[in-house]
């Protein structure tokens, strides 16, 4: 099993967001801060699209020659000591885990945050196999004692406010002090970092994610602003990584350029806190760092996707910038989407990855308003993928029978245009007449969906066709 999905029932899960005042009030919090941090940075690099363009060729160009960087890259981790494991699925990567976790006769994991382990439903399958997985970082600390999945890739707990938070620890935290203020947000971090200090210690290996994995040198690069990646591969006996097999770049340079852009889009910063490089094991002149180095590389859906349609989104960095933007996203959050990942970029790979049958209904969560594609620093065609997700929606059969109908409807007539122009001259004189009282209609045969939630304005004037030639024909 990969992680549960309840994107088909998009619809029911938005309608619950948006009645849920908690995410409301929280969603409103992060319209701005995001926004305004990254056009702030970008302010401030005036090279900022010309690297944007160097990140994309970079990208394009690894994907390319995908299969000669994968054998590069096993090569150098094994020349570092270290050992890579390809994963063609959810469930082969769980078993490589797993049988790791039996290795080195682990009981407990620290965990750096990691989409990968959420996409292939890590938790779960180490908890039922008596491994206790310990989320480091905080936002993911928090939803792990909520049981709860991510609602955004960078900021997991974007939809939780602080006495959310407050409640959840004093629920959990049961050997504290009941009587202890944890009234301001510094109060909440000092005792996340007191409880979460120790779990590192007791941890018996240690599990991350990675931003990108150098075919050069065999290192994978993580980036956090909490050090809690540092201290989850280099304090215990094996340092795990998983990664999807995108994540590749040629080389250390290549890293750095793509850098530039990832933290700035991301959260406004010029680069995180943390970025650190993993090469191999402990070596002998080292003060530190795990006994084993093991990469689980995992494919699950992604090489079916080069050389299609789709395959621009594997250049994704996971910067959340698209989502950040999103008016979608700001009003119903990413638990609607009903999978790991949401928003835009959610929208397009998530039908990639569990089908179109099942993620099918997201890519129809847009309004093309492109802002994703405009801020996006690999520059990926979103609004591009997510039409080519309808129409194979369409092409399928997935879509409703209405929508069916009507577009084979206006197609008859689109291919008429002497006969369209007649019905829709038509449905404007009734229309205008019928909503001249009011000037609006609170329900429409063939309409329900839009008058259910808003009234439809009344038309007034001539069609579009008629003023388009009317004005043509007067500069002419």
């Amino acid at each position: 099993m990969t992680a549960h999905a309840t994107s088909p029932q998009f619809k029911a899960n938005a309608t619950r967001a948006l009645a849920d005042p908690n995410l409301q009030a929280a969603l409103l919090k992060m319209r701005t801060g995001f926004i305004d941090r990254r056009a702030a940075a970008v302010d401030r690099l005036p090279e900022f699209d010309a690297l944007r363009d160097s990140a994309r060729d970079i990208k394009n160009h690894t994907l390319a020659h995908l299969d000669l960087y994968l054998e590069e890259y096993e090569r150098n981790v094994r020349a570092a000591g270290g050992q890579v494991h390809f994963a063609r699925d959810a469930e082969e990567a769980r078993r490589i885990v797993l049988d790791l976790c039996r290795r080195y006769d682990a009981k407990t994991a620290a965990k750096g945050k990691s989409m990968i382990s959420e996409e292939i439903g890590l938790n779960q399958a180490m908890e039922a196999a008596g491994v206790a997985p310990v989320e480091t970082d905080l936002g993911e600390y928090i939803i792990q004692l909520r049981n709860e999945p991510p609602s955004h890739i960078i900021a997991p707990a974007v939809h939780i406010n602080p006495e959310q938070v407050e409640a959840d620890f004093r629920r959990v935290h049961t050997h504290l002090d009941p009587a202890r203020d944890l009234h301001e947000p510094t109060q909440l971090l000092t005792e996340a970092r007191q409880v979460l200090r120790r779990k590192y210690f007791e941890a018996d290996i240690g599990i991350t994610g990675a931003n990108f994995l150098i075919a050069e040198t065999g290192s994978s690069v993580i980036v956090t602003n909490e050090g809690n990646g540092d201290l989850s591969q280099t304090l215990p006996k094996a340092h795990i990584v998983l990664a999807s097999i995108e994540k590749l770049v040629p080389t250390l340079e290549d890293a750095s350029q793509i850098l530039r852009v990832l933290a700035r889009s991301a959260t406004g910063q010029e680069m995180s806190v943390y970025t650190t490089v993993s090469t191999g094991p402990r070596r002998q002149s080292d003060p530190d760092g795990p006994g084993a180095y093991h990469v689980v590389l995992l494919d699950n859906g992604r090489s079916a996707m080069l050389g299609t349609q789709f395959q621009d989104m594997l250049r994704c960095i996971r910067c959340g910038a698209c989502m950040n933007h999103c008016p979608v996203y700001h009003a119903v959050g990413g638990h609607a989407y009903g999978w790991v990942y949401p928003g835009p970029m959610g929208a397009v790979l998530t039908p990639s990855l569990i089908g179109v049958d099942k993620g099918g209904q997201l890519p129809n969560a847009s309004t093309f308003c492109g802002r994703c594609e405009s801020v996006c620093p690999m520059k990926i065609p979103l609004p591009k993928m997510m039409r080519h997700w309808r129409e194979r929606e369409f092409e399928r059969h997935l879509t409703p029978a209405a929508v069916r109908y009507g577009l084979g409807l206006w197609s008859f007539f689109a291919r008429r245009p002497a006969l369209y122009r007649l019905a829709t001259r038509a449905a404007m004189g009734t229309l205008s007449l019928a909503g001249r009282a009011r000037g609006r209609f609170r329900w429409l045969p063939l309409a329900g969906g839009w008058t259910k939630y808003r009234d439809f304005p009344a038309p007034q004037g001539d069609t579009f066709q008629a003023r388009w030639r009317k004005e043509r024909g007067g500069r002419a």
